[in-house]
C-alpha cells in the first residue's frame, strides 16, 4: 500500500499535477464564483476581512493575507529548490561545469528579456492608440510582463521534451531563474509603490545572510535548516526592508549548502544510491549531502504548494480578451524565442559554448519553452496594471494564460525535430 501511495505522489510531482490543478481551479473559481475568489485570493485593495485579526497583524507593513503567504513566503522555497538544481549542475560532472558553461545561458537571458520587450513595443505601436482606446496611455506600462518565465511549467515541459538528465534542462532552468530575477527587479523599480520606494541600503542584510551561510559551512554544519531558516531569514528580511520582492531570498544562500562531490543529475540521487550501493554512494557524498537532503525533504512541500501559487495567481475572467492579450502572447512566443536563440548564438561566437550535449536544435526548443509565461507573467501583470487599469490587467493576464499553449506545441515540436532524450544526448 505504501509503495502504491508513493507511486501516486511521485507521479503527481513528476508531472506538476498540483500546479496544473491550481490553474484549472483558479479559472473555474474566477469565472463561476468571482466574489468568493476575490475575497480569498484578491491581490489588490483593502486587506481581506477574514485576516483582520486584533491589532491588524502585519509583517514589515504587509497584512497577513493568503496573497502574502503564497507569493512572499511560499515562493521563497520554490526558488530555493531551483537554486539547488543550478548549484548541483555547476558541480563536477554537471552540465554547467566548468562555470564557463554557465555564461551562455546567462547571456541568452539578456535576449530572453530584451527580445520580449522589443516585440512588446513593436506590437503596441502596430495596434496604435485607437486600438487601446481610453487605455492607450497606460498600455506601454505592460512591457515587463513578457520578460517572465514560469519556471515550474518550463521545467515540466523541458523534461517531457528532452527527458531527465538532458543538459538543456539546466540551461533552461538557469535562464528562467535569471530572467525571473530580472522580472522581480523590474517590479521593484518600475512597478513599485511610490509611497514605499526601494531602499537598496538594506541589501546589506542579504550579504549578511550569505556571510552567515558561509560561516555555517565553514564550521561544518551539516543540517540544512540553519542555512534556510537563519541565513535565509536574514536575506528575506533584507529584501523586504529594501522594498524588493523577497521570493529570491534563498537564491544566494542555497549555494553555500554542503554539496555532493559531483552532480548526479536531476532528482537522481536515490537512483544513484540504488545503483551503486549505499557504501559507494556514501563515499561520493551522494544522497547524504546537505544540499541533497534539503531538496528531498522539502520538495514535496514545494511541489504540492504550487497548487496554491497557481490558485492565487491564475484566476482570470475568460471574457477579458483584447488587444493587450495578443501583444503579450506575441511578445512571449516571438520575443523569447528570437531573443534567446539570437543571444545564445552570439555567446557561442564570443567563445562561450552551449553545454556539452546541447546543439542548435536544443537551443531553439529551450528558447521556445521559455515562452511559457503563465503564472509568473500573471503575477507581473497584476503589478503592472492592477492599480492603474483593471481592463488591461485582465487582457494581459489572458495573454499570459494563453502562453500555456506553448507546452503542447513544444512537445509536438520536440517530436517533429527528433529531440534526443536524457543522457543519450550527452
Amino acid at each position: 500500500m505504501s509503495n502504491s501511495k508513493g507511486g501516486v505522489v511521485q507521479y503527481l510531482q513528476e508531472f506538476s499535477i498540483p500546479l496544473i490543478a491550481g490553474v484549472v481551479c483558479a479559472l473555474i473559481a474566477a469565472n463561476q464564483a468571482p466574489e468568493w475568489y476575490g475575497y480569498w485570493f484578491g491581490t489588490h485593495g483593502a486587506p481581506h476581512p477574514v485576516w483582520e485579526v486584533p491589532g491588524h497583524l502585519t509583517i514589515f507593513g504587509h497584512h497577513l493575507t493568503l496573497h502574502f503567504l503564497i507569493n512572499d513566503i511560499f515562493m521563497v522555497f520554490f526558488f530555493g529548490i531551483a537554486a539547488k538544481e543550478i548549484t548541483e549542475a555547476c558541480l563536477p560532472g554537471g552540465s554547467l561545469n566548468p562555470p564557463r558553461k554557465a555564461v551562455n545561458p546567462l547571456i541568452a537571458t539578456i535576449g530572453g528579456v530584451a527580445g520580449p520587450v522589443g516585440v512588446f513595443f513593436l506590437a503596441v505601436s502596430l495596434v496604435g492608440p485607437e486600438g487601446f482606446g481610453e487605455s492607450a496611455e497606460a498600455a506601454s506600462k505592460g512591457w515587463g510582463i513578457p520578460t517572465a518565465t514560469d519556471i515550474a511549467l518550463a521545467w515540466l515541459v523541458a523534461r517531457a521534451v528532452f527527458g531527465a538528465g538532458h543538459p538543456a534542462i539546466n540551461f533552461l532552468l538557469l535562464l528562467a531563474v535569471a530572467d525571473d530575477a530580472i522580472g522581480l527587479v523590474i517590479i521593484a523599480i518600475f512597478y513599485g509603490d511610490p509611497a514605499n520606494p526601494a531602499k537598496p541600503e538594506y541589501l546589506g542584510l542579504v550579504v549578511a545572510g550569505m556571510a552567515l551561510a558561509y560561516a555555517l559551512r565553514k564550521f561544518g554544519v551539516k543540517a540544512w535548516a540553519p542555512y534556510i531558516f537563519l541565513a535565509g531569514a536574514v536575506s528575506w528580511c533584507g529584501l523586504m526592508l529594501a522594498h524588493l520582492h523577497p521570493a529570491l531570498a534563498l537564491v544566494p544562500i542555497v549555494p553555500f549548502l554542503p554539496p555532493p562531490r559531483r552532480d548526479t543529475g536531476l532528482f537522481s540521487a536515490e537512483d544513484e544510491v540504488a545503483k551503486m550501493g549505499e557504501e559507494t554512494a556514501a563515499d561520493l557524498g551522494i544522497g547524504h549531502s546537505t544540499l541533497e537532503n534539503y531538496e528531498h525533504q522539502t520538495k514535496a512541500f514545494v511541489d504540492f504548494g504550487l497548487f496554491f501559487f497557481a490558485m492565487g495567481n491564475a484566476g482570470v475572467e475568460l471574457a477579458t480578451v483584447g488587444p493587450m492579450t495578443w501583444v503579450i502572447l506575441a511578445s512571449l512566443v516571438v520575443g523569447k524565442t528570437i531573443g534567446i536563440v539570437g543571444l545564445g548564438i552570439l555567446a557561442r561566437v564570443l567563445g562561450f559554448p552551449l553545454p556539452n550535449g546541447m546543439d542548435m536544435k536544443d537551443l531553439f526548443l529551450a528558447a521556445f519553452i521559455a515562452a511559457l509565461g503563465l503564472t509568473v507573467a500573471l503575477f507581473v501583470a497584476g503589478a503592472a496594471f492592477g492599480k492603474i487599469d483593471p481592463g488591461l490587467e485582465g487582457q494581459a493576464k489572458m495573454g499570459a494564460l494563453l502562453s500555456g499553449g506553448v507546452a503542447f506545441a513544444a512537445i509536438a515540436l520536440g517530436r517533429m525535430l527528433g529531440a534526443k532524450k536524457g543522457a543519450a544526448a550527452a
